[in-house]
């Protein structure tokens, strides 16, 4: 509530696990019986499970397959009939840079973004005749919770191979999803990196 009072807007809190297609069928339900239709949607669920593939277990390969891949075809499917409908809409998925060069230790991780990366590449395909975008983007190191395992000595290490000399925020990868979704209608399928750089 205080994100639709600070700008202006409405705004509906839905809690629910975006990994499971009912639940997302249950959230989107609610959405639409208060809010309507779906104009713009961003994926940007994410979790990372740093360590050796061999050591993975199958859950876990799982909930990191469901949360980072599966919740994007989840969600797409609400709202592209209605976006086809209307001939318009924007889709943005918040990929990684690991999901196009991968990442050691990461594997799951890099397996699930790659994914979504080329989701996203054959949902603009689909979806340009129908006047809608689907664009990703993919961050590089973003200061947020997720990174929140690292000591401070490996996080300088990582920030001193950045070009930029730091990570990214949170704001700044908003700000790049906002152009994308109020600007160009022409500009689809592409996997734009956020990373300072970096890759």
């Amino acid at each position: 509530m205080e994100l639709g009072n600070r700008y202006g807007v409405m705004t509906l809190p839905v809690l629910g696990d975006i990994g499971d297609a009912a639940a997302v069928d249950q959230m989107f339900t609610e959405v639409k019986e208060h809010l309507g239709q779906v104009d713009w949607l961003v994926n940007n669920a994410g979790i990372s499970q740093i360590g050796l593939l061999s050591e993975l277990s199958v859950p876990d390969w799982q909930t990191m397959l469901d949360t980072n891949l599966s919740s994007v075809f989840y969600c797409c499917r609400q709202v592209i009939p209605d976006m086809v409908r209307k001939q318009s809409g924007k889709i943005i998925n918040i990929s990684s840079v690991w999901g196009e060069v991968g990442a050691s230790c990461e594997a799951a991780y890099s397996a699930a973004k790659g994914g979504m990366n080329a989701l996203t590449k054959a949902l603009a395909k689909e979806l340009a005749p129908s006047g809608i975008q689907v664009n990703a983007i993919a961050c590089g190191c973003i200061d947020t919770r997720m990174n929140a395992c690292f000591s401070k000595e490996e996080k300088a290490a990582l920030e001193s191979e950045i070009p930029a000399g730091r990570y990214g925020t949170a704001e700044e990868v908003a700000h790049l999803a906002w152009q994308l979704m109020s600007g160009n209608d022409y500009l689809t399928g592409q996997i734009i990196r956020l990373d300072g750089g970096w890759i």
